[in-house]
């Protein structure tokens, strides 16, 4: 194989429109737009979702309810299994801690545990909110909640 060999492959190339060259070209004089009207000028057409003027479909359309999503506290989970392979046995569980150990990262409201695993390490923790199994979990593994 050599340079002068190379090929597109069969049908990835066409010819392309080639528009007001002449009448028996079938693409001459108006060149495929028709006679007058909004979309054989230059420049035009219309933008999406327009209906000529008429009221369009995504404001002819009831809009109901209310999402809450934007008001929301962002609670930023942890569980007791990410807690037992991260921290030593007396360590402080706080957001400094959890954010120095990579459990969490970026903005949020609150940081609460849950009960997910097991816990045999004696941990102090000092979080916004505690499931009521990570809570039992922890005050049995002799941990406290601060």
């Amino acid at each position: 194989m050599n340079l002068h060999n190379l090929k597109p492959n069969k049908g990835s190339k066409h010819r392309i429109k080639r528009l007001g060259k002449g009448e028996s070209s079938g693409l001459g004089k108006t060149s495929g737009k028709g006679h007058k009207g909004q979309k054989a000028r230059s420049g035009s057409g219309v933008r999406v979702g327009f209906e000529g003027g008429q009221m369009p479909l995504h404001r002819r359309l009831p809009k109901r309810g209310f999402n809450n999503k934007r008001f929301a506290d962002k609670v930023v989970i942890v569980t007791l299994y990410q807690l037992e392979k991260k921290f030593e046995d007396g360590a402080t569980v706080n957001e400094q801690s959890l954010r120095e150990s990579g459990l969490i990262k970026g903005e949020f409201d609150q940081i609460k545990v849950l009960g997910n695993g097991e816990i045999s390490k004696k941990l102090t923790v000092d979080v916004d909110a505690l499931s009521a199994s990570a809570k039992e979990k922890i005050e049995k593994a002799g941990g406290s909640i601060a």
